[in-house]
């Protein structure tokens, strides 16, 4: 697998850009905004993904999503079900945020705990971790010990659960109960910010001791 991180929207939310070294295949993870500094690193590098995956409905993580859907004419795929309201609600976090108006949309495919996603022969698991927003995945990659985490855990800190269906005790359960027992030596990219382990993470993040 190789990744790219493209940082994008005055948040400097981390578009992923993973890549199946073996097939070739591609798909972009959380495309929050800038679709055409998107478009343009893909041309550069003639790189034609096949699918988008979101980790929550956020408008600094899905805002160029279905402009890049359509342009590519690729499946948006994920999150849960259960952040079907931020999706809905995405003209209003638009002007609340100061962000390019975003049309509602909605993925072409919901996703449920422990349901697998292929990026070529590169096979991600989903994990279910609300407490940001109640419909948040995480894609992880078991081979290779990396984990695309979204909004939930960063270096040194963990996801806002002041926005609305936010639930800061759950948000720690699922860090506790479903990615910590990962493995201290799982690698996270995080929605913003820089890459870390969990292991780094276990030990002195301060939100978890």
């Amino acid at each position: 697998m190789a990744f790219t991180l493209i940082p994008v929207t005055a948040f400097a939310q981390n578009c992923s850009l993973v890549i199946c070294t073996e097939t070739g295949s591609a798909a972009l993870i959380d495309p929050g905004g800038d679709a055409e500094k998107i478009t343009a690193l893909l041309d550069q590098h003639a790189i034609q993904i096949d699918k988008i995956l979101l980790t929550h409905g956020h408008l600094d993580h899905v805002g160029a999503a279905k402009v890049l859907a359509k342009q590519f004419n690729v499946p948006l795929i994920g999150p849960h079900r259960d952040d079907l309201f931020l999706f809905e609600s995405l003209p209003q976090q638009s002007a609340m945020f100061g962000f390019p108006h975003c049309e509602v949309f909605y993925p072409d495919q919901w996703l449920e705990e422990g349901e697998l996603v292929n990026i070529g022969a590169l096979q991600f698991s989903v994990l279910h971790c609300p407490g940001h927003t109640p419909g948040h995945i995480v894609f992880y990659q078991a081979e290779q010990q990396l984990m695309f985490s979204g909004d939930v855990i960063f270096k040194g800190g963990v996801g806002r659960s002041d926005f609305p269906r936010g639930n800061g005790q759950q948000l720690i359960e699922s860090i506790e109960q479903k990615l910590l027992p990962l493995g201290d030596d799982v690698t996270f990219i995080p929605g913003h910010g820089p890459r870390s382990t969990l292991g780094y993470e276990r030990r002195t993040n301060p939100f978890l001791r």
